[in-house]
């Protein structure tokens, strides 16, 4: 995957910016071509004499032009850039840097380029170990896990200070491969499509502080656009209320009820490419939501409350269809796969996901799925336990033959 790749390599200030020498020339010998963009701190380290050799590319440090005469390129070298790539690796990710990509700071050029990428972005942190350990650097990695950023574990061992423990940058072999694998699943196939995703529950008020809802924590439909946008996708993302950061490139739009979701959705819908339906949307909602909270005591000893079907979000689409490709899911805790079959059909679906939250490993809120895929044209493919990413690129994988 790495031949003929454009790949960044953000260089920050720490012990192991020596690994870098030898990780751009395997870059380099694999086909890759490689920019190099470097902090002040990283080039205490290695030298960017030593980087630009390698790479044969001048190594960037500087936010800024040396002139003020420079053309509009040097001055928007960082969008340049963030169009360029494929990928870029941060090797190693300081604590530092690592602190300002997770609160979007752009106070430097690698800072600045990261927040302008339009490909994926994989850090390879590597700090002492107390460091590593630290609450707030892994509040920090948690924080852009959740927006869509790739993270290599530090390996184990003896550090610079004489400590031991996590916080070495893995070796050359090891960091070539992660960006090579992470190239694979994130093949730039959708440029130019548009992907429509919905994601999360819905909340249908019974009154101002009541509602009735459902577990879904939003998590596959948030993996499935992020996926998409790392992809190349240009993404909307409609979501029901949950507390997840919205990935990086998608434009997200929250709703809280299923009448909200068609109207986004069908707003949107005829210029999509592709709609995947990952929400868990009420079937029904009160017939009447009070205007006020109902109090304990004027309902005595039951609280009768009538529902009212919910619109079929899936099936109105369905009817609007033109070019697009849908994509729904179903969760499923008995007869699977004939409940599949049969909702893949009535809703004229081109693929529906299927998964049973009893199943150890696909439950509700976890990071990973395990899912059977079926299409119209009557291909059934049962996938073993995978982190929801990869669920999510499996099935775009799938329906991008369908894209017209």
């Amino acid at each position: 995957m790495l031949k003929g790749k454009h790949i960044l390599l953000g260089v920050t200030g720490g012990i192991a910016a020596y690994k870098t020498a030898l990780l751009v020339r395997e870059l380099i010998r694999a086909g890759a071509e490689v920019q190099v963009v470097m902090t002040r701190s990283a080039a205490q380290f290695i030298t960017p004499l030593t980087l630009s050799t390698l790479s044969k590319r001048p190594v960037i440090i500087e936010m800024f032009p040396a002139s003020a005469d420079q053309p509009v390129e040097q001055w928007t070298k960082h969008i340049e850039l963030g169009l360029w790539a494929d990928v870029m690796l941060v090797a190693p990710a300081s604590a530092n840097t690592t602190a300002k990509l997770a609160h979007g700071l752009a106070d430097n050029f690698l800072t600045t380029l990261a927040l302008a990428l339009r490909c994926p972005l994989l850090l390879a942190p590597s700090m002492d170990v107390d460091m590593f350990r630290n609450e707030q650097t892994q509040r920090n990695l948690v924080t852009l896990r959740e927006s869509g950023c790739h993270i290599i574990d530090p390996a184990e061992g003896e550090l610079a200070s004489g400590l031991e423990g996590p916080g070495r940058l893995p070796e050359v072999p090891v960091l070539v491969a992660a960006v090579d694998g992470l190239l694979e699943r994130v093949a730039q196939d959708y440029r130019g499509r548009r992907v429509l995703v919905t994601a999360g529950p819905t909340q249908e008020p019974i009154d101002p502080v009541r509602y009735v809802g459902n577990r879904s924590s939003g998590k596959m439909g948030f993996a499935v656009a992020n996926a998409a946008a790392q992809r190349g996708a240009d993404v909307t993302l409609i979501s029901g209320p949950v507390g997840l950061r919205t990935p990086r490139n998608t434009r997200r739009i929250d709703i809280r009820t299923a009448e909200e979701m068609e109207r986004e959705v069908l707003k949107a819908f005829d210029t999509t490419d592709l709609l995947v339906m990952a929400a868990a949307v009420a079937d029904f909602r009160p017939a009447e939501s009070r205007p006020t909270k109902i109090k304990r005591e004027e309902s005595g000893e039951t609280l009768t409350i009538t529902l009212r079907r919910n619109p079929d979000i899936l099936r109105e689409a369905a009817g609007r269809k033109t070019r697009q490709v849908l994509v729904g899911f179903a969760l499923e805790t008995e007869n699977e796969l004939a409940n599949a079959r049969k909702k893949l059909a009535s809703k004229k679906l081109d693929a529906i996901v299927l998964n049973n939250p009893r199943r150890e490993g696909a439950g509700f809120g976890g990071d990973t799925n395990i899912v059977t895929i079926l299409t119209a044209q009557g291909s059934v493919d049962e996938l073993p336990l995978l982190s929801k990413f990869d669920v999510a690129n499996e099935v775009l994988s799938r329906v991008r033959p369908l894209l017209r």
